[in-house]
């Protein structure tokens, strides 16, 4: 299941990260994940901006462009799939969220607008044509699950439940209450995976009470350790250093620009059904 040729609506399907200067993004993570690089193509909400697409064995992985005009800081962005951009935009209006950026299209690659759930998380939703989203996923050096920070779980249940079908399986981890959001039908992850795997997104207590939600992206390493002394050595920072949780051993980088990211190795087999 690394290789990826289509994905159901509902299902995260692409992160990218933009950037006030985007080459200088692309030095960090080539260097760091060992990614090649194609472009630069237009941004998506801004054209004369640039997008670069990061590759791993050939095959797309993640997107590297631009900061535009109005775009927060520089962040990684999670994008869920859907039939219809302007639908699912309708469907979170109705379900209590707001719209940062109307549908606009990219040619030829598809149709995106960006949303923000009830407590005010970030995200984008992906109406495809010519690109699916990541062609790679769940392997060393790319993308393998994104996870919501938030500290109003039931209205995030209830929202993303009303707009993508994800149905929540809460359980407690060291007292920490961890939601994993399934999608019924879907099979995706690896066998391997200490989840089900009709899991496509994780939600977590936001650290405190004042921290703003938000989508954070995690890429799977062979060595969580190595990864983030490589991090630190080109100049990113080690906001979290790494640490063993439930099936990884992970941690939580800056880039030099400032965005934030996971980076998760897997240290445990199958233990949930």
């Amino acid at each position: 299941m690394s290789e990826r040729e289509r994905y159901p609506p509902g299902v995260p399907c692409w992160v990218d990260t933009l950037q006030p200067d985007p080459r200088g993004a692309l030095d960090f993570y080539g260097a760091l994940f060992e990614w090649e690089f194609t472009g630069p193509g237009p941004g998506a909400a801004d054209p004369s901006s640039q997008y670069f697409i990061a590759r791993v064995r050939g095959r797309d992985v993640a997107g590297i462009g631009s900061r535009w005009n109005g775009h927060p800081r520089a962040m990684w962005n999670t994008y869920v799939r859907v039939d219809s951009a302007d639908g699912a935009v309708a469907a979170a209006k109705r379900a209590g969220g707001s719209v940062l950026q109307p549908p606009f299209d990219v040619p030829p690659a598809g149709r995106a607008a960006v949303l923000a759930d009830p407590a005010g998380a970030p995200f984008c939703v992906w109406e495809a044509r010519a690109r699916e989203g990541a062609q790679l996923v769940n392997e060393p050096r790319t993308w393998s699950m994104s996870s919501l920070h938030s500290s109003d779980p039931e209205s995030a249940t209830a929202f993303y439940g009303a707009v993508f079908g994800w149905r929540p399986d809460v359980f407690d981890a060291g007292g920490v209450q961890i939601t994993l959001w399934r999608l019924p039908g879907f099979v995706g992850g690896e066998p391997e995976q200490p989840v089900p795997r009709d899991v496509v997104a994780v939600m977590v207590p936001a650290a405190d009470r004042g921290s703003s939600p938000r989508w954070h992206v995690d890429f799977w390493v062979a060595g969580a350790d190595a990864v983030a002394d490589r991090a630190a050595g080109l100049g990113g920072t080690v906001v979290v250093p790494p640490h063993d949780s439930p099936g990884f051993r992970r941690a939580l980088i800056a880039d030099p620009q400032g965005a934030t990211f996971w980076i998760d190795e897997l240290t445990a087999g199958p233990a949930r059904r």
